[in-house]
């Protein structure tokens, strides 16, 4: 009789244990607004690509500048591709060549991609967040993103930049400002989304001065 009484009693407490650990809320991570714009481009599928091709254009009046990257993730490999030549080179052992070149990759790169660079520069940057700032372009508003970059470090210390969204988090436009001086270096749109390998891209970048910056050849191959 004890022995059955204690079995109940055991039976009893595990029971209201597991009660307890299934009636146990659950706690959804609450994320920095710096990683909500990088998750709206798809941040959260960069662990899957092995691979990432782009070409950078730039047309400004009747000129036109275009190059091409292969960037194989996983290896830190990258391939340029211009009209005069094509090389390749590791970006974990760059000589005086590759270094040079490799300042023309982050800079494309950060063009295609700026979203993820607000967690993978997490630290390298100061924040600061307004609402209902009026965009530059559009005229509309949007809340702004402002980020400053430190003073030592990176291939353009001391930047900063304004990036605008709305309530889904995908960039509209953005200021670049040079050692973060008052006025904009350089402002445009963030326009014609395209999705792959789910990533969001934005492929086109304009403004009202007739400065257009675009992608073309997109590829995203995932592992």
């Amino acid at each position: 009789m004890r022995t059955y009484l204690l079995l109940i009693l055991v039976i009893f407490i595990f029971g209201c244990k597991s009660e307890k650990k299934q009636n146990k809320p659950i706690v959804e991570k609450e994320y920095s607004l710096e990683e909500k714009v990088a998750f709206a481009s798809g941040f959260e599928n960069w662990n899957k690509v092995n691979e990432l091709q782009f070409t950078f254009n730039v047309d400004r009046d009747t000129s036109h500048f275009e190059r091409t990257w292969i960037w194989k993730v996983s290896e830190n490999q990258v391939t340029a591709i211009s009209s005069k030549d094509t090389i390749t080179y590791n970006r974990s052992k760059m000589d005086s060549i590759a270094k040079k070149i490799n300042g023309g990759f982050i800079n494309d790169k950060y063009w295609l991609i700026a979203p993820f660079n607000l967690i993978w520069d997490k630290g390298n940057y100061t924040p600061e967040h307004q609402e209902n700032e009026i965009a530059p372009i559009s005229n509309k508003p949007m809340n702004r993103l402002t980020i400053v970059y430190g003073t030592e470090g990176g291939y353009t210390p001391g930047d900063a930049y304004d990036f605008y969204f709305e309530d889904d988090y995908l960039l509209k436009e953005w200021v670049f400002r040079k050692g973060n001086q008052p006025d904009g270096s350089l402002t445009t749109t963030w326009e014609d989304y395209t999705e792959k390998g789910g990533l969001k891209i934005a492929q086109m970048h304009t403004n009202d001065e007739g400065f257009k910056l675009y992608f073309t050849n997109i590829k995203v191959i995932t592992k």
